[in-house]
């Protein structure tokens, strides 16, 4: 079986986990996850990073010990993840006995192979990033302090004696690396980063501290507590069994690919490597480092009061709409911005709308035509055909896309074919197929787009996994997610359907909800005003809004007349009643809107849902059957000939007719 293992970087414990550091989390789940899907075996590493100067000072604040704060916030790390759906295979701490172990063998296999030495260091020392950094390096602020280049914080100068790594000795090793790999390092603008320090010289690099206790000691010299960074590498080979087991750590070593986020790039890219040079191990396959993620335009931070529980986000809006958010609107790679709006809309475009609302009114009318069985693929048309092989292509694109770890541009590509399902079904009318008793072809449409429903809730399983099990459910597919439904056409044919509530629910912002009140308040102001004028036009247009020639109006009494383009959200018949049919529209900036029309006779419901359709916006409300009817909308009726008007090709719902 083909393997995979892949990690993220471990978190200090000095504060609590938020939305930034549960980013590479979801990331590499997503990534886990789909390799699980398309038969690797995977090993998924997470875990804390527990020593260092940092804890130390952090437990003294608290007054507790360094190990009660470890304890506590690496349980906390544990509870996220568990809350958040990650399924990695191994949480590592570097308080393990175990890893302690192995450190301690590492640093004295560099110290055999003469890869350290001990000497004096005397610079500058960032304590929050735990990073030295020459004085070529730094920045400065006022009163020309010396600042941190990563957090922009203040540097201490310290002096001590301290056991070096020969970093120097690698320089030339690690060029031929990357000139070898041009892969080695992604994005490629931060491979190029990690160029120009190889092409400048690297130093030797100081791995002890003296004047620190909380951490391992040097094997030779307990004296000196190893370097935090050190020691923190080290995990990614001591959590699969080195030195130990060497069965389990040659199955799995090198590692497939480093998630890490940038600023800890010269760690991973450039120490890394050298460290398993110096001992003779291979180097990992791939070091990906994304940008950092900011929250609606600043930096995530507890004074900001920004660094927030993602399961605020999940609580209010879905764990899979938070991981699709983050995927679908932060590229991968670079810097990006978490913005709770631009969540909703994804959430009522992408999700909503596209996605869901194509398997809703899909279901509904196999319930209705078909005794809610899934009726299997006739004979094919063209259009048919055309779609089944836009899969292919979607498909091949996809997995490219995501063996790239390019995961935005594969839900790009994913969306697009969702977009030509959705033409699709319009453009093959399944409603009037069922009006003219066409059943097998009615039921060759609706399998095939249950078919490619399917296809795609496999796809986008690794982003979505409950939204995917609840899709599979519906449809009577009792597996786990698998390639064998990304091959294979008609599996679905005899299988009892379950109809349910929308996947996704759509939100209303509150800027919307504000708008859409401000505009109420305007309208019902204008109808107190121009109530007899409307009452006029009430008589003349009637149920058809047909306006005879028998009186006549000027263009400006017309354009009172606020007419607009509505997408039809959910429709359903009026208890009761065999005219009325209540449906629920989406009027774009005007918000959700609900018009009760006589139209049962000409339209079933399921035939209404997701079409867009005109309207009378800011007719005065009135109430049928006890149902409030906001607005009127349009059609065409020649004796008992009644046909809705619509928009001949796509366009945003609000959209004002003129």
């Amino acid at each position: 079986m083909k393997k995979f293992y892949i990690t993220t970087p471990i978190y200090y414990v000095n504060a609590e986990p938020h939305i930034g550091s549960s980013y590479t989390t979801i990331v590499g789940d997503i990534l886990a996850r789909y390799k699980r899907m398309m038969g690797y075996d995977v090993f998924y590493l997470t875990g804390t990073d527990e020593h260092g100067q940092k804890i130390a000072q952090a437990a003294r604040e608290k007054g507790v010990e360094p190990q009660q704060l470890c304890d506590e916030l690496a349980g906390k790390f544990k509870e996220l993840w568990r809350d958040l759906g990650i399924t990695n295979d191994y949480f590592i701490r570097t308080t393990d006995e175990s890893h302690m172990k192995t450190v301690q063998f590492f640093v004295s296999k560099m110290l055999e192979n003469g890869d350290i030495y001990k000497g004096t260091y005397e610079g500058w020392y960032c304590v929050p990033c735990e990073t030295y950094w020459n004085e070529e390096e730094l920045e400065h602020g006022e009163d020309e302090k010396h600042l941190c280049p990563s957090c922009k914080r203040e540097v201490q100068l310290i002096k001590e004696d301290n056991y070096f790594f020969r970093l120097s000795k690698y320089n030339e090793a690690l060029l031929r690396l990357f000139k070898e790999n041009p892969d080695f390092v992604e994005p490629d603008f931060r491979r190029n980063e990690m160029l120009k320090i190889l092409e400048s010289g690297l130093k030797d690099l100081s791995i002890t501290r003296t004047t620190l206790k909380w951490g391992i000691p040097m094997p030779n010299d307990p004296e000196h507590v190893i370097y935090v960074w050190v020691d923190a590498l080290i995990n990614y080979i001591s959590a699969i069994g080195y030195p130990e087991n060497m069965e389990t750590f040659n199955k799995w070593w090198p590692a497939d690919v480093h998630l890490i986020g940038k600023e800890i790039n010269r760690f991973h890219s450039l120490i890394w490597p050298a460290m398993l040079m110096s001992v003779g191990l291979p180097v990992p396959k791939k070091v990906f480092a994304h940008g950092w993620l900011t929250v609606n335009g600043q930096k995530i931070s507890k004074s900001l009061g920004n660094a927030i529980d993602p399961r605020e986000y999940v609580k209010k809006y879905g764990n899979d709409v938070v991981r699709y958010y983050l995927v679908r609107d932060i590229v991968f790679g670079r810097d990006g911005d978490f913005s709770e709006e631009n969540l909703i809309k994804r959430l009522n475009s992408d999700l909503a709308n596209d996605y869901g609302n194509l398997l809703h009114r899909t279901l509904a009318m196999i319930v209705k035509h078909f005794d809610s069985t899934i009726p299997g693929l006739g004979e094919l048309e063209e259009i048919d055909s055309s779609l089944m092989n836009d899969y292919e292509r979607t498909r091949a694109e996809f997995i490219r896309l995501m063996d790239a770890y390019k995961i935005t541009d594969a839900l790009d590509v994913l969306w697009q074919f969702i977009s030509t399902l959705n033409k699709y079904f319009d453009e093959t009318r399944p409603w009037i197929l069922a009006k003219e008793g066409n059943k097998s072809r009615l039921g060759t449409v609706l399998t095939l787009v249950s078919e490619s429903v399917l296809k795609v809730a496999t796809l986008v399983s690794c982003v979505m996994p409950d939204s995917s099990k609840e899709i599979y459910k519906r449809l009577s597919v009792e597996s786990d997610f698998s390639e064998t439904f990304l091959n294979v056409w008609d599996t679905l044919r005899g299988r009892k359907i379950i109809h349910g509530d929308p996947l996704f629910k759509k939100i209303e912002t509150e800027e919307k909800t504000a708008t859409k009140q401000n505009k109420q308040q305007k309208q019902e102001a204008k109808s107190v005003e121009n109530q007899v004028k409307n009452e006029q036009i009430n008589q003349k247009v009637e149920n058809v809004n047909v306006v005879t020639s028998e009186e006549l109006i000027d263009i400006d009494y017309f354009k009172k007349v606020d007419l607009r383009v509505a997408k039809v959200i959910e429709a359903e018949r009026v208890e009761k009643s065999e005219k009325l049919v209540k449906l629920q529209l989406d009027l774009g900036e005007l918000g959700r809107r609900q018009i009760v029309a006589g139209i049962a006779k000409y339209y079933a419901p399921e035939e209404l849902v997701g079409r867009l359709i005109i309207v009378v916006a800011n007719l005065k409300p009135a109430k049928l059957m006890g149902i409030e009817s906001r607005g009127m909308l349009l059609a065409a009726k020649i004796n008992d000939k009644l046909t809705l008007l619509t928009v001949s090709s796509e366009i945003e719902p609000g959209a004002k007719i003129s």
